[in-house]
């Protein structure tokens, strides 16, 4: 019979959250990061891989000294696919690690990924794909065997203060809500405190938004966007008004923020106009308040108080 032993919470010091990527990817805490195949979650993580070996602002995240990363991939070639992503990115490659698995495979419960952690000092940990991890044995669709898996990296993750970021395939399923678009256990995304959709709009397919669809640690974030195109690689678009259900429907599409953008340039073109006038203008156009509002920050527009009134003005 196991002894018992009791916690009591008088005893429990208050540790604030710290984070890699507010609000986003905590430390300490598993985040996952899922999508259908070829929508740019690859590309996405080695992008902000790239900028955290440099200590590059990711986001309007301030600049932070330049971090260690363990990659590990069990889908693509490090010397034909990875090495030449992060030059692209133009990441410091003497900060990304890779623990050589070519005799054994590795998994999350394998002792090597703690040794690399303690050995490198790394302050994130990507798996790509989760799947890729689990080993011969553990079945991803049964909840009893997922649990210790997931208890063991949480364990990892907060015993040593870092990020772990666990790349996943959405399944096939078009309806219902996101959270049960996951590839296998609903136990995966229950141990995660964040959860990260990427997937692209449906009428600009260079176009791709990450939406979080799970925050356990802090509001939940506005959905964000890049660009991902032959001509000028990877780009940041910034904040993008779509949810994650719209986003995985299909039902996404590009033109409404856009819409609102070319709206306000050509409206105040010509100077300032009243708040009041200018929503009823655009209600008249089907653009609505929110989505005005999301395209008057992007365009970082000014309103200032006059005559007992607000005014919106491009200057």
């Amino acid at each position: 019979m196991s002894e018992l032993k009791l916690i009591n919470m008088q005893d429990i010091e208050v540790e604030e959250v710290k984070w890699l990527i507010y609000p986003f990817i905590p430390y300490g805490k598993i985040t996952i990061i899922q999508g259908d195949p070829g929508e740019g979650k690859t590309t996405l993580v080695l992008q902000i891989i790239a900028r955290l070996t440099k200590g590059e602002s990711i986001v309007n995240e301030d600049a932070k000294p330049p971090i260690n990363v363990i990659y590990q991939t069990a889908e693509d070639g490090l010397a034909d696919t990875i090495k030449p992503r992060l030059l692209s990115a133009d990441a410091d490659c003497s900060k990304v690690l890779v623990i050589d698995d070519k005799d054994t495979p590795l998994t999350m419960r394998d002792v090597r990924l703690e040794q690399a952690i303690i050995e490198t000092n790394a302050k994130l940990v990507v798996l790509d794909p989760i799947q890729g991890f689990l080993g011969a044995d553990v079945d991803m669709h049964r909840a009893n065997e997922i649990r210790p898996v997931m208890k063991h990296i949480s364990e990892l993750a907060e015993k040593y203060k870092c990020a772990i970021i666990l790349i996943g395939h959405m399944n096939k399923c078009s309806m219902g809500k996101s959270a049960y678009r996951g590839l296998g256990s609903i136990d995966f995304q229950a141990a995660a405190r964040s959860v990260l959709i990427v997937g692209r709009i449906k009428d600009e397919p260079e176009i791709r938004v990450v939406c979080q669809t799970k925050s356990s640690l802090a509001p939940e974030a506005k959905s964000i966007a890049f660009r991902l195109s032959e001509e000028n690689g990877f780009e940041w678009i910034g904040e993008y008004d779509v949810t994650a259900d719209d986003l995985l429907s299909g039902a996404a599409k590009g033109t409404k923020k856009q819409t609102a953008i070319d709206f306000l340039e050509s409206t105040l073109a010509d100077g300032q106009m009243a708040q009041t006038e200018l929503m009823e203008f655009a209600k008249q156009k089907g653009i609505s308040e929110k989505t005005l509002r999301n395209a008057k920050d992007t365009l970082q527009i000014k309103s200032k108080r006059a005559n007992n009134q607000w005014y919106w003005s491009l200057d």
